[in-house]
């Protein structure tokens, strides 16, 4: 199954509440914190909602 490596490149400082909360779900806590989700729909839907503060890769 295809994965996501997704980095958060911006702060969440001054962002949306619902924006805040993504961030969270995605498991993302700082500038530069990177993660590795499975992707699936639910995934590219909350990263839609915060495309702006992140940067997003597909790896194997």
């Amino acid at each position: 199954m295809p994965q996501l490596r997704i980095t958060q490149l911006k702060s969440e400082i001054g962002i949306k509440p619902d924006q805040k909360a993504t961030l969270k779900a995605l498991g993302l806590h700082r500038i530069r914190h990177a993660v590795t989700k499975n992707d699936s729909p639910q995934i590219r839907g909350m990263l839609k909602k915060v495309l702006h503060l992140v940067a997003v890769e597909e790896t194997k």
